[in-house]
């Protein structure tokens, strides 16, 4: 008996010692783990962790009433230092729009799941007749012009209802979670007609979203839905590139930001300041205009914007954000309520609903802030709230993208 205790001791002992690490006795957690040593996504810039008063940025005795002052704590987070422009959003279409010629062409490849995936090394034939699908057909085409049918470029994206699973404490199954939702992902460029009644607009509506003139101006006619779209193809785009590259793992995605991480970006870490430069003034001491509204009476060329202007006009907050009041207004993440403020808790403040299309039009509220170069300088307030319906298009809304920082950066004190 005891020879066979002392076998099964010594195999005991060899496969301990085999695990390697485990030799020691000692207890030192798994040695084989990912290195990390952070991210730096490009065209974002750094915002600190730190602590926000909101509320009204000036003597406004009304907005008391939907901004009640409360002081809340941001964790740190990366954030495009530009709202997205025109050919950033373009990149998306036409991912979207060569996917589907892809897959039209039979471009697609199988894994050993039997999953099939879209080979982006085969080169597409835009002569090939099979692609005719994707233009305007008969009486749609106009003036015999070869035109894509950008209502056939849809989208679906994901996303985990993060609240729901946590508060059904395990006892459904994980598909009950797994949200999505098919978006058609070009913008709507007629905003720039419909927005404005008695007012001639056709040229920018036939060419801002195409022409190279207006590449670098920020994108509108986009929807709710269409801004969290682009940020869950952002993800894959950049997930994908990092697992080829072996780069450091991000398991966070890009994403709208919370209506209190834009608050807190745009004051430039300044308290209370009632506009992304500080002061209390709408024009520096030479008298010229710091941002993209409508001055006066509306006198809207007079801050050098007829409409919107490039997306890194201006002078950037202590940040380095470009453009937190004016030029467009801005998504975010947060479902409007006139009195969230007086629930919403004060450690990473979020208020999210996520409204069915069937759903009543006052679900479908969700803040906007900024302002836009059709407003007066009040909306460009950073403690100013507004909204908009989620799947309302407008000419003078956009957005911009956030990226939580993962862990303590030396940065945050």
């Amino acid at each position: 008996m005891k020879n066979v205790l002392k076998l099964a001791l010594g195999i005991l002992v060899v496969s301990m010692s085999s695990c390697g690490s485990q030799e020691s006795g000692e207890l030192t957690g798994v040695l084989d783990r990912p290195s990390w040593s952070g991210i730096n996504p490009y065209g974002m810039v750094y915002v600190p962790s730190g602590t926000l008063l909101v509320g009204p940025s000036d003597q406004d005795v009304n907005s008391t009433f939907v901004q009640r002052p409360k002081t809340v704590s941001i964790q740190g987070f990366y954030m495009d230092e530009t709202e997205i422009t025109n050919n950033e959003y373009r990149q998306f279409v036409d991912w979207v729009r060569d996917s589907l010629a892809h897959q039209i062409l039979g471009h697609v490849t199988t894994d050993d799941n039997g999953d099939e995936y879209i080979d982006w090394e085969m080169d597409i034939d835009w002569e090939d007749p099979a692609l005719e699908e994707l233009y305007f057909q008969g009486d749609n085409r106009f003036a015999w012009k070869a035109e894509f049918d950008t209502k056939k470029f849809n989208y679906t994206y994901y996303w985990y209802d993060w609240q729901k699973a946590a508060h059904d404490r395990g006892n459904s199954p994980r598909t009950d979670f797994i949200r999505n939702k098919e978006v058609n992902i070009y913008p709507d460029t007629l905003v720039w007609v419909r927005d404005f009644a008695y007012s001639y607009n056709e040229p920018i509506a036939r060419n801002y979203f195409w022409h190279p003139a207006y590449d670098d101006y920020p994108v509108v006619g986009v929807d709710w839905h269409m801004a969290n779209a682009f940020s869950y193809w952002r993800t894959q785009l950049y997930n994908t590139a990092q697992a080829k590259r072996k780069g450091g793992i991000n398991t966070e995605d890009f994403r709208l930001p919370s209506e209190h991480e834009w608050e807190y970006a745009a004051r430039g870490g300044h308290e209370l300041a009632p506009f992304p430069w500080g002061g209390p003034y709408i024009q520096n001491a030479k008298g010229c205009l710091l941002a993209n509204f409508k001055p006066g009476r509306g006198n809207y060329p007079q801050d050098g914007g007829m409409y919107t202007v490039k997306a890194d006009a201006y002078f950037p907050n202590d940040y380095g954000l470009y453009n937190m009041a004016g030029n467009v207004s801005e998504w975010t993440l947060t479902a409007f309520h006139e009195n969230a403020y007086s629930f919403l808790h004060d450690l990473n403040p979020d208020y999210r609903y996520d409204a069915d299309d069937d759903e009543d039009i006052a679900n479908k509220r969700k803040a906007i802030r900024g302002g836009s170069w059709k407003d007066i300088h009040y909306f460009l307030q950073t403690g100013t709230r507004n909204w908009e319906y989620q799947d309302t298009t407008k000419s003078y809304i956009g957005f911009r993208c956030v990226l939580t920082f993962m862990g303590r950066s030396v940065n945050d004190f």
